[in-house]
């Protein structure tokens, strides 16, 4: 198999990327001492987009990388994110509100619930862009893919920066547009709808990535990746269906939506993608594979969440600015039932650094397998 092949694929999911962290900083023990970066494609979405481009920032050195994020991740505050002051959450309440009741009356709609300039400045303070190209001329990186979703075209926009001989390509609603990754870029592939606002790159606003993602896993293919590793954010273990009397509450409803956006779509494509492989396998097992066949097989490594994410996050509610705590609870997210909303939402140490814990263990208790697909067992 080519070297320097090999992708990390991280998904979206707002605060609950910190699980993402606890995964790499085992893969960080797992490696030793090694140098040098094992993912030279680095593809990422919302949250998951913001954590590649920070790994690719520090591309000639992952280990350092990886405790750089997880510094971060480990001491988050919500006010790094967004803005939930008193003044600021009555501000959007009440333009949210005159929009609904008065909508003839207001010359311009409420662009979000919730404002995260926070978020842009957080990044300007801590990420240096202008390594990106250096770590790409020196080979230590091939490719840095984010994605995000037009809101005019409902297209799934791929912008990649990456060593030159990588050409764009054109799918269904699913387009790779070779660029100079900025943090226009990382705010609208974090935008999750309603919640932050949309960004204007060139002549659309774009959005969360995960929106319309059909494919999460094609752009790493696209970059030329035969080995792929997918960190995921998702709903871990579901629990027993069990019959309920009660409306659900707007944050769970919303809950829902968020993970129908974020997690539903990497679940399809890696089924496919497993179709994929075992169909070239059988064709294999009958002889060589036709000539010209555009179809290459995939290894894949999925490192996804034990436990689910909900009752850890109202676990940790209390830890919330006074005025957004008695935000969510009014519409019912500090409770278990709607407590998929707060776990996007969750920016506080104690629950980033809890799923941090989580993401560590479940990669620790998978470690030879890890160590098999990074070929840190001396296999070629």
């Amino acid at each position: 198999m080519e070297a320097g092949r090999t992708a990390l694929v991280l998904t979206g999911g707002g605060a609950r990327a910190a699980y993402q962290v606890g995964v790499l900083n085992a893969i960080r023990i797992i490696r030793g001492r090694r140098g040098g970066n094992p993912f030279p494609v680095l593809c990422g979405t919302s949250a998951g987009g913001i954590n590649a481009t920070t790994l690719a920032t520090y591309a000639e050195d992952f280990n350092l990388g990886v405790r750089k994020l997880a510094g971060i991740w480990a001491n988050f505050r919500v006010g790094q994110v967004y803005r939930a002051d008193t003044a600021t959450l009555l501000g959007s309440g009440l333009r949210w509100g005159s929009a609904l009741l008065a909508g003839w009356l207001v010359r311009q709609s409420p662009r979000s619930l919730l404002d995260n300039a926070p978020l842009r400045a957080l990044l300007g303070s801590v990420l240096d862009l202008a390594a990106i190209p250096r770590a790409i001329d020196a080979g230590a990186l091939r490719a840095l893919c984010v994605s995000a979703s037009g809101y005019t075209s409902g297209e799934s926009l791929s912008f990649f920066q990456a060593a030159p001989e990588i050409a764009p390509w054109r799918r269904t609603q699913r387009i790779g547009v070779p660029t100079v990754i900025g943090f226009d870029h990382l705010m609208a592939s974090s935008a999750i709808p309603f919640l932050f606002p949309a960004v204007r790159i060139h002549r659309e606003y774009f959005g969360d990535g995960s929106m319309r993602q059909l494919a999460p896993i094609s752009p790493a293919i696209h970059l030329g990746a035969d080995r792929i590793l997918v960190i995921g954010a998702g709903r871990g273990t579901d629990e027993t269906r069990t019959r309920t009397e009660a409306y659900p509450s707007p944050a769970q409803i919303a809950g829902h939506a968020l993970s129908s956006i974020f997690l539903d779509s990497l679940a399809m494509d890696l089924e496919r993608l497993q179709r994929i492989n075992a169909t070239l396998d059988a064709v294999a097992a009958r002889g060589a594979l036709p000539e010209g066949l555009a179809l290459k097989r995939i290894e894949t490594l999925v490192i996804s969440p034990s436990q689910r994410f909900d009752p850890i996050a109202a676990r940790h509610a209390g830890a919330l600015p006074r005025a957004l705590h008695l935000l969510l609870r009014g519409i019912g997210a500090t409770r278990r039932n709607g407590a998929a909303l707060l776990s996007y939402l969750l920016f506080e140490k104690g629950y980033t650094r809890a799923l941090m814990e989580l993401g560590l263990r479940d990669a620790m208790s998978r470690r030879d397998e890890i160590a098999r697909f990074l070929r840190l067992d001396g296999r070629g």
